[in-house]
């Protein structure tokens, strides 16, 4: 998949301002975030790090249309993200974003190619245009040998790797990852941030990762620290880091 031409690397992607996001427990409301400001660039990976509970997650759905913050503002492709109706921010995530998630979030009755295929028919197209998207992104994340297993038959490395394969199908413009290695041993942790960094590098995507492991620092444009509720540190990282590997198998089969 080649990178798309309205990508632009180094172009802002999404701009949140005074993000204030509450959740009631008992009688008392508890604010997860505390008037955060975030802003991310196309072809950039931004690790979003903190502790259980500082707020990383919670942010990360209010920027990708998942969770309405209560006060703030997100603007996302040049769009007022919430402003838009309902039916139209499950549009734009449809359209724009790719989700990875701890938990895969794979359907345990369809093969790895089913679950890439499912997600671009939504998208609107035809069986065999989605089975081609779906062999090439899955022939990306080096997977084209088991296409046909389900998520039973697959490792947790490889069941990450379709969850990818799936995200990175339809070409977001956004990508968004929640605590990605959290489930992986370090070889497997370390291909997945790879696969990322690809994601931003090759694709053009803006790629937000939220995590507390702090081997994924390595291939970071920008690391961001948040801590209850509010950002206590946003650096980009002074050295590059090195392009992933391409063009080869990511894992042994």
């Amino acid at each position: 998949m080649s990178q798309s031409p309205h990508l632009v690397p180094g172009k802002t992607a999404i701009v949140a301002k005074g993000l204030v996001k509450r959740f009631k427990t008992g009688r008392t409301y508890i604010e997860v975030l505390k008037s955060v400001d975030f802003d991310a660039l196309h072809g950039d990976v931004t690790m979003v790090m903190g502790p259980s509970g500082s707020g990383k997650s919670t942010l990360v759905a209010c920027l990708s249309g998942l969770l309405r913050p209560d006060e703030g503002r997100v603007n996302a492709m040049d769009q007022d993200l919430w402003s838009l109706p309902s039916g139209r921010i499950d549009k734009f995530r449809l359209d724009n974003c790719g989700f990875i998630f701890q938990g895969f979030n794979l359907f345990p009755a369809l093969t790895a190619l089913q679950q890439v295929t499912t997600v671009l028919k939504y998208q609107g197209y035809d069986v065999a245009e989605a089975r081609r998207m779906a062999m090439t992104s899955l022939d990306e994340v080096g997977l084209s040998h088991r296409v046909n297993q389900r998520p039973s038959e697959l490792s947790g490395g490889e069941k990450q790797r379709v969850a990818i394969a799936r995200a990175l199908a339809k070409q977001p413009r956004l990508l968004f990852a929640d605590e990605p290695t959290s489930a992986l041993d370090g070889e497997n942790g370390q291909i997945v941030t790879g696969l990322l960094q690809r994601a931003a590098k090759e694709h053009g995507a803006a790629v937000v990762c939220v995590t507390h492991d702090h081997r994924m620092e390595a291939f970071a444009d920008r690391v961001i620290h948040i801590e209850d509720g509010r950002i206590l540190d946003d650096r980009r990282v002074t050295s590059p880091p090195a392009p992933a590997a391409a063009g080869r198998p990511l894992i042994g089969a």
